[in-house]
């Protein structure tokens, strides 16, 4: 096998495997909470694609410190990682009360926004929801800070470890919480098991190798200028995946337009989904991680890295298309889907193969970007697919959700196109980085 794809496997499975528990809790979450109505599935839909919004906010953060501490890893300046782990702890300190606090307070506001006020029963749930999981993003944000850390020093087995941790915690505290507290169980359950999860993680950080002898020597720079390193390096990869979350909140908006039968079909399928996307997010953190590491030895690998990237996510992609088009309706009937929500999700499941054969070049490649400074560009990408996306989506919507499927294939296809011409031209050790300027 080839070097940089044995790495990038080796890197990337852990990483799989920790957002496939975040899957599975999730879908287990919507098999009961779908015993509550369609109401309640639909509330929870976009609520939960909300916190996906902000985990974006997140990334700010969390990706910045991995790709600056994996950078000074393979540079081997432990003062570098103190201060790449310092200007991320700062970072969430300034950004997490604004986000736990507004999102309190602005809970009902929000809710009618992404539903777009059509069903009173399921904006009820939606602030619910709310109400506990946006104060919440206090424990999440540290627990993708503590993993952004590990991932950069070159440990992603751990955050996986802390990953199976929550998500088995919430396995076993769903059923109870949601019987007794409905909607509002759902999410008390999720921040109590993700806490339980941080305060593992904190452990491991203090008995981590490299990030234990950085602690110890003085900061290679002042806190000021980490936290504007750390904030010029997040920042294009929050605002990416903000934009791309965010249009999958206005498509579920769009798609809400449509009824309440075609939104809880979709949050099912969606869920679904999940199991090959982040496989794709996977290989990109991997990517991101091997590009930074390289670059900070040295060394200059962004083509043969890219190359294995397509390979690696692409096997994946046409995996899952196959997959989902032939077990559609045992995939739907596994949610307790009834015969409407069914019949729409199959439809759905069956027209997205080409979305994710597209899909798992584009987010993969995405980590090449992120890990050689080319972020910036890859930002303007996105804007550009998300652009052509909803409005193509909401006059296609008119054609139920094949229509939906359609607008996001094209959407994919120009992002593809653009990224293909970017990497074209990568030629020199800065190449990707000029083209962000």
């Amino acid at each position: 096998m080839n070097a940089h794809r044995a790495q990038l496997v080796s890197l990337a499975r852990p990483v799989y495997l920790s957002l496939l528990t975040s899957v599975a809790s999730g879908i287990v979450n919507t098999v009961w909470v779908s015993r509550l109505g369609g109401a309640a599935v639909a509330a929870v839909a976009v609520a939960t694609n909300t916190e996906n919004v902000l985990l974006g906010v997140a990334l700010v953060f969390a990706s910045g410190a991995t790709v600056l501490v994996a950078h000074a890893r393979g540079a081997r300046d432990p003062a570098a990682v103190r201060a790449a782990a310092r200007g991320g702890t700062v970072l969430w300190a300034l950004v997490t009360p604004p986000v736990a606090v507004g999102g309190l307070l602005l809970r009902e506001p929000l809710a009618r926004l992404v539903l777009g006020g059509s069903d009173p029963a399921a904006l009820r749930l939606a602030a619910a929801y709310f109400a506990v999981s946006l104060p919440g993003m206090a424990v999440f944000f540290a627990q993708q800070l503590v993993d952004g850390l590990l991932k950069g020093a070159g440990d992603t087995r751990t955050p996986m470890r802390l990953a199976l941790l929550a998500n088995g915690l919430i396995l076993v505290c769903d059923p109870l919480l949601i019987h007794l507290h409905g909607v509002r169980g759902a999410a008390v359950s999720t921040v109590l098991c993700r806490g339980a999860a941080l305060v593992a993680g904190l452990a491991v950080v203090r008995r981590d190798n490299l990030l234990r002898k950085a602690a110890r020597v003085r900061p290679a720079e002042r806190l000021r200028t980490s936290v504007r390193r750390t904030l010029t390096t997040g920042l294009p990869m929050s605002a990416d995946f903000t934009v791309r979350q965010s249009g999958a909140l206005v498509l579920v908006a769009i798609v809400g337009r449509l009824g309440v039968t075609e939104v809880a079909a979709y949050a099912i399928a969606y869920k679904v989904l999940y199991l090959a996307t982040m496989a794709f997010y996977a290989v990109r953190q991997a990517a991101a991680i091997h590009t930074a590491h390289t670059r900070g030895a040295g060394t200059d690998a962004r083509r043969d890295i890219a190359r294995q990237t397509v390979l690696v996510s692409g096997a994946a992609g046409l995996a899952a298309a196959v997959l989902f088009a032939f077990t559609a309706p045992w995939l739907m009937a596994a949610f307790g889907a009834g015969p409407a929500v069914a019949h729409q999700g199959v439809l759905f499941l069956r027209w997205v193969g080409p979305y994710l054969l597209l899909m798992a070049g584009f987010i993969a490649l995405g980590g090449v970007f992120e890990g050689s400074g080319g972020a910036p560009a890859l930002l303007r990408i996105t804007l550009l697919g998300t652009a052509v996306q909803l409005p193509l989506a909401a006059v296609l919507s008119g054609l139920g959700l094949p229509g939906v499927v359609l607008a996001l294939v094209c959407s994919m296809a120009v992002q593809c196109g653009a990224v293909a011409v970017l990497l074209r031209r990568v030629r020199g050790p800065r190449a990707l980085s000029a083209e962000a300027r």
